[in-house]
This record gives structure tokens, sequence and C-alpha cells, in this order.
């Protein structure tokens, strides 16, 4: 048992501190550099005291009216195709595994361990590998500039498809077997009995998904060349276009507060079930 001191109660709390400090900090910044005007900010010193057009700001950015030399889309449309990113590929990502898991495990099919390490070896090729075929592809499909280019190649996870699998080799014969004599065909044990057991770890991949969905750079970068296709990051980026005194900084900086708070709401609103998801799925 580890006996509690003073002296490490008060050093793990200056721990603690410091390191919130450290995160908070560029957050506050963000924060304040939204709540001035544009001159003010370029400044130095840069003032530290949060200003009084942080609503402007906001409008600003949500109504694309900034003036500034890069892009000034609507940070509002492009909060909606980064939630529709954000949203689609974790629900595509946890069907599609889920299912296949559940072939993997229950079902008997020739070549079956086969297909799951084929499926599995996929984790060995980066996105970078592979994105120059799949750019071809879905450009031959005519999906450039469209929800469907830019979630369909995002869905396919074999991560997701392993976690389900270890985790249903893990639910018990018995319980099987039961659901057999009661009448239970395949989908009705998968729908009324595995996936309510799986629901902390749907709920834990969700999340993660959700910002890795929320935070897609790279794969938006090629096929997005119209700005209501943008999604908030690509969006922050192109508003990016001319040197320290020409960029509006704080529509930039309030554009960076607006990204920030979907993943935020999201990890806070599901912290119990992200974190029981994981104590679950490394038993």
């Amino acid at each position: 048992m580890v006996e509690r001191r003073p002296i490490t109660t008060a050093i793990s709390h200056l721990v603690l501190i410091i390191g919130i400090a450290i995160i908070a900090f560029p957050v506050y910044l963000t924060f304040v550099a939204a709540s001035h005007e544009a001159s003010t900010i370029v400044q130095a010193p840069m003032p530290l005291v949060p200003g009084t057009h942080f609503v402007d700001n906001m409008d600003a950015a949500l109504l694309g009216t900034s003036t500034g030399p890069g892009s000034t889309a609507p940070v509002g449309r492009m909060l909606f195709v980064s939630l529709m990113i954000a949203l689609i590929v974790p629900f595509g990502k946890i069907s599609v595994s889920l299912l296949s898991a559940f072939a993997i495990v229950y079902f008997r099919f020739p070549f079956k361990n086969f297909f799951f390490w084929a499926i599995f070896v996929t984790l060995m090729l980066p996105v970078e590998v592979r994105i120059g075929p799949t750019y071809q592809v879905v450009a031959d499909l005519g999906l450039l500039n469209t929800f469907a280019g830019l979630t369909i190649p995002l869905i396919a996870s074999a991560t997701a498809t392993f976690l389900f699998r270890q985790f249903f080799m893990t639910v018990p014969d018995e319980l099987v077997e039961a659901a057999r004599v009661d009448g239970a065909g395949p989908m009705r044990f998968f729908k009324d009995i595995l996936i309510p057991m799986s629901s902390t770890s749907i709920a834990a991949l969700f999340v993660i998904q959700f910002i890795y969905g929320w935070n897609q750079y790279l794969w938006p970068l090629l096929i997005t060349t119209e700005e209501r296709m943008y999604p908030i990051v690509i969006g922050i980026q192109r508003m990016i276009a001319g040197g320290d005194s020409a960029n509006e900084w704080n529509i930039i900086m309030a554009t960076a507060l607006l990204a920030m708070l979907p993943p935020a709401l999201v990890v806070l609103s599901m912290q119990r079930w992200f974190v029981k998801g994981l104590v679950d799925a490394e038993k």
C-alpha cells in the first residue's frame, strides 16, 4: 500500500498544476487572440487580457464576412463538413468491423484465417502507401468534392475488426448454445446479445474514431478543390495566406476555437464510457 505523505502529495499536485498550465496556456492565448482586433494581435507585446471583440470575430468567422487574403469560406459550412466526416467515419468503421469480426468468429467458411490475416496485415500499410491508388479510384468514380469521397475510403478499419474479434472470442460458448436453444438465429444473436455486450467497446471506439475523422487533413487536402467542401482543419490552413500583418489572426484564432469545441465536448460527454471501454477491452 502506498503511504501518503504531505510532501509527496504536494509534489504530485504541483506537477499536475504545471502540466495543466502548459496544456491550457495555448488555448487561453487562442481565446485572447480571438477577442481582439487583428491590428492589436500583431503588436508586440501581444495583450494577455481578453478584449471586447470576441462575439464580432465569431460572427465574422461563422458567416465568412472577413476580408483577409486567405480563404473566406463560412466556418459554419466547414464545421458541418467536418461533423459529417466525424460521424460517418466512426459509424461506418464500427458497423463494418462488427460484422466482419462476427463473421470471422462465428461462421465457418474456407480460408477464414487467411481472410482475417489479410485484413490484419493492412495495419502495416501506412496511409501514404495507398493514398495514390485510392485517389485514382475516387477520381475515376467522380467522387471528388463529395461526402462519399471524403468518408468511404476511411471506413475500413483493421484495428477495430481485430478488437471486436478478440472480444467476441471471450464470449462463453454456453451463451451461444443458449441462444441457439432459444431459437435465436445468427443475426438475432448478433443484434440482441453481442451488440449490447459490446456497448462500452463501441463507445470507446466511437470517441477515438470521431476525433480521427474530425482531424483528417491529408485526405481532404487531396480530394477537395471547392471551398464548400473544406473541413475545418483545411479551412484554417487556407486562411493563412499572407504575412503576419496581412492575415486576420483574430478570425483564424476564432476558427481554431470553434474547431476545438466538438471533439472536446464528445470526449467530456463520453468520458465515463470511453474509460470503461478501454478497461473492459483490457480484460
